[in-house]
């Protein structure tokens, strides 16, 4: 009897199996546990393909959707090799009849099998997208291994990983190292650490650590798989060419998205991404050494202050975009599965609540700077990452009866956050003065002070420090309060992604570049300027002993920020500041062991609680090397200004009677072309 290829297919229902059909099948890379039973899959659509039983060998599914046996030899916790890119042809296994026969591997989602299962117009009229997806029922392939019978083949041979569905083509020479130009050692010893720092799971890389400091007796989290640490990760991969780990990463955080999360009995709302992910391994069932990977993912509930985070589905959405401009392979974000994970993230984010601003409300903790820094209400960088996964998704999500009025819900939520921050958050000297005059208590619709903002609210240092040419983005917004402070990663983000006008970016640029002493110093950049010190750090953040003036949260230095401040001066024209700053980093970086973030006013200390062979650190010097190289790529991972949106206005006062929303302000500031 001859074998016959199949297919080994993960749905999303929990408890699903992968097959394969070789006694010491060497699919994952080790052995699998022995089963003599056919395990159906939950995919009616896929069972004639799974009818070859004769002995298969299988890997259970638990949280993500699998679980893999494995040699207990192997390290339970897996960093792989710099040849992760690559794919092999393994040495032939036994068949049922003791044949030998050659295997070839490659791992690959959803391959030319798309159209069983991708395509969003099949499904619309069958069951709602949330209730396929949460009850398992969605006839979907988050990974898929394909077998490919060769002839006899005994000897093991790399080849170059080549997904179908991808554009390699399109990416594959965004670095190709020109002839004359030799590549630096620091640019080397960081792709080596970068690679080592990649987890596998399954044997297929999902993503990178956040730290991989070999001295580190106590790693607490660090040797988890943020997602928005990942990012410039991602992003490295990305613009080398080498997109199958980023793919892997979207369909695995997606499936954990579905699974049920608690803290003390109480469930956030469906939708919600993890913040980080381990693989774990745990002994099988029986002994004999063997084990078996699981993912284990955080959605807050072993977090410091059990804070849900509110980034880590924004960061998803905009790294879906990235993979699919870069790479060329749209066909990953036309899947039912990651439509209905776009869905479900955005349905989160605008789901009608109390609040009369079209800002997220957020507590503290929630994002970046997840430990108390009284950001909590409506602060920039939600809102800046908020307004960029918006912009995400009406690019990608596929329009149809069903998403008709999530769209239009998009388009709505774009205008009037685009209005409410490039109005209400814009800072400069101009802005100082009115807000110096205004007029408190006012009750009516026309009121210019709408937040009631005390004039003494206004900061001593900033009347010094904002220069006359330039301006920025507030940290936050509330009644009777703004956060006069700069936050970097808010104001990058708005930039990238179009949120203030094309003349608040060019401001907030110029703001960084006569106020480069305090903003960058000897490390680029600081989170968040000035800090809080005194009694106001210790009424603030609870005299928080890690973000103590000038450290880490508070007013610290991170090196991460470096790769957005590139991407958001080559998208303004202005390559020279970020030359600049990568020139400051790539000076200390290596000879500091690439610290997680530096302390003081000036940046010159390694942080006191610092991680080394911070993996974000290394990944975002990478990515701003590789973006000064080829600026072309900028144009891929930014917006321009939409010029539409600003002719919407949701308010429709006009129908009741009341004076029209007028959109006057934000449209002023930009020329019409």
């Amino acid at each position: 009897m001859n074998s016959s290829s199949y297919i080994g297919i993960t749905t999303m229902k929990p408890y699903c199996r992968v097959l394969t059909s070789c006694r010491n099948s060497s699919i994952f890379k080790f052995p699998s546990s022995k089963s003599n039973h056919f395990i159906a899959d939950n995919s009616s659509k896929f069972q004639s393909k799974l009818i070859h039983s004769r002995r298969f060998h299988c890997c259970s599914a638990q949280i993500l959707g699998k679980k893999c046996g494995i040699n207990s030899n192997r390290r339970a916790f897996r960093l792989s090799d710099p040849n992760w890119g690559q794919i092999r042809v393994y040495r032939s296994c036994s068949g049922a009849h003791g044949g030998r026969r050659g295997v070839l591997v490659i791992s690959n989602v959803a391959s030319d099998f798309r159209k069983h299962s991708t395509s969003v117009e099949s499904h619309v009229n069958e069951k709602g997208f949330e209730s396929i997806y949460i009850n398992g029922g969605l006839n979907v392939k988050p990974l898929v291994i394909e077998r490919i019978e060769r002839g006899h083949v005994e000897e093991e041979s790399g080849l170059e990983f080549k997904d179908p569905d991808v554009n390699f083509d399109h990416s594959e020479g965004l670095n190709k190292e020109k002839v004359e130009r030799e590549v630096p050692e620091i640019e080397k010893e960081a792709w080596r650490l970068l690679r080592s720092a990649v987890v596998d799971y399954c044997g297929n890389p999902v993503g990178t650590v956040a730290a991989n400091d070999p001295g580190d007796k106590q790693p607490l989290n660090y040797d988890q798989v943020f997602i928005r640490d990942f990012v410039p990760s991602a992003l490295a991969f990305l613009l080398k060419g080498e997109g199958e780990i980023v793919k892997n990463f979207l369909l695995h955080t997606l499936q954990l998205q579905s699974w049920e999360k608690t803290v003390d009995c109480y469930s956030p709302g469906q939708g919600l991404m993890p913040a980080s992910f381990k693989v774990r391994t745990v002994p099988l069932d029986g002994g004999n050494g063997a084990f078996e990977e699981v993912l284990d993912p955080d959605f807050g509930e072993s977090a410091i202050g059990r804070v849900a985070p509110v980034d880590s589905g924004l960061w998803w959405i905009i790294l879906l975009r990235a993979y699919g401009k870069i790479t060329g392979d749209y066909a990953l974000q036309e899947r039912v599965d990651v439509q209905t994970g776009i869905r479900l993230i955005l349905n989160l984010c605008l789901t009608d609540g109390f609040d009369m601003f079209p800002s997220l409300l957020v507590t503290d903790g929630s994002c970046m700077i997840d430990r108390r820094m009284g950001i909590h209400g409506h602060p920039l960088e939600i809102q800046a990452l908020f307004y960029s996964a918006l912009r995400c998704s009406r690019e990608m999500i596929t329009v149809n009866d069903g998403t008709k009025n999530l769209v239009r819900a998009i388009n709505n939520r774009l205008s009037a956050l685009s209005f409410h921050i490039r109005e209400y958050y814009w800072v400069d000297m101009k802005k100082i003065n009115e807000i110096y005059r205004y007029k408190t208590e006012e009750y009516s619709t026309d009121a210019i002070n709408k937040f009631n903002i005390y004039p003494d609210q206004i900061p001593t240092w900033l009347v010094d420090w904002i220069p006359d040419q330039g301006g920025y983005l507030i940290g936050n917004l509330q009644p009777a309060h703004m956060d006069f402070r700069f936050f970097t990663l808010g104001n990058l983000w708005s930039i990238i992604s179009s949120l203030g006008t094309a003349k608040q970016n060019e401001g907030i640029l110029n703001l960084i570049e006569a106020k480069w002493d305090d903003l960058v110093a000897h490390m680029p950049l600081k989170i968040c300027y000035p800090a809080l010190e005194n009694e106001e750090w210790r009424i603030i953040t609870g005299s928080d002993p890690k973000n103590t003036p000038w450290s880490y949260h508070n007013g610290g230095s991170w090196p991460t920020l470096l790769w957005q401040f590139t991407l958001a001066c080559i998208k303004m024209g202005r390559p020279e500041l970020a030359r600049k700053a990568v020139a400051l980093a790539e000076e200390r970086l290596s000879v500091d062991h690439w610290p997680e973030y530096y302390d003081t006013r000036n940046g010159r200390f390694i942080g006191k609680q610092s991680r080394l062979y911070q993996t974000w650190t290394i990944a975002g010097f990478l990515t701003s090397k590789m973006l000064l190289e080829n600026p072309e790529m900028a144009s891929l991972l930014a917006w321009e200004e939409d010029y539409e949106l600003l002719e919407i206005c949701v308010c429709a006062l006009s129908k009741t009677g009341r004076k029209k929303c007028s959109r006057s302000a934000a449209r002023s500031q930009i020329p019409v072309q």
